[in-house]
C-alpha cells in the first residue's frame, strides 16, 4: 500500500501564530514603554515567522483526512516482533524499550476522526531511515498500545 502524507499546518499550529500576533500587536499598541514595544514587535515577528513555518499535522493526499505523526525509536533487534506488529500480527513486541536505541524508527500516522492508523516501519542505515515494511492500515484501536500519549 502507497500512501502519502503531505505537511500542512493544523488548527493549533494557527492558534498558536494568532495569539502570538494579538499578543504583540496589544503591546506595541500601549503607550507605556519602548521596551514594551520592542518585545511585542518581537512577538508579532515570532508569530509570523512561526505562522509561515509551523506545520505539525499531515494531510493524506487521497482522502485529504488529516493525521497526526507519531515516530518511535527502538533497538534494531526488535526488528522482526516490530514488523510482526506492523503486519498485524499477534506479537509481544517491548515498546517500554523504546528510546534505548535508534536502529529502527516506527513511524505512526493516525486519525481519531477518521478512525484509522497507517504504521510503517524504519531500519537506519547510515545517514538515512530505509523502509522495511510498507505501510499498513489499522484501526485506531488496534494500535492505541503503539501511539501511547
Amino acid at each position: 500500500m502507497e500512501k502519502n502524507f503531505i505537511r500542512v499546518r493544523s488548527v493549533k499550529d494557527s492558534v498558536i501564530s494568532s495569539i502570538l500576533i494579538i499578543g504583540g500587536c496589544i503591546l506595541v499598541t500601549l503607550p507605556d514603554s519602548d521596551s514594551l514595544n520592542i518585545l511585542g514587535f518581537f512577538i508579532i515577528f515570532t508569530g509570523l515567522i512561526l505562522g509561515l513555518l509551523l506545520k505539525t499535522a499531515y494531510k493524506d493526499e487521497e482522502s485529504g483526512v488529516i493525521y497526526r505523526k507519531k515516530e518511535r525509536f527502538f533497538e534494531a533487534c526488535q526488528k522482526e516482533a516490530l514488523s510482526n506488529v506492523v503486519a498485524g500480527k499477534k506479537c509481544k513486541a517491548d515498546l517500554s524499550a523504546e528510546d534505548k536505541g535508534n536502529g529502527l524508527r516506527l513511524d505512526i500516522y493516525h486519525s481519531q476522526k477518521a478512525g484509522k492508523a497507517y504504521i510503517q516501519l524504519y531500519e537506519y542505515i547510515p545517514y538515512k531511515y530505509e523502509p522495511c515494511t510498507c505501510m499498513q492500515e489499522h484501526d485506531i484501536e488496534a494500535v492505541t498500545e503503539l501511539i501511547g500519549k
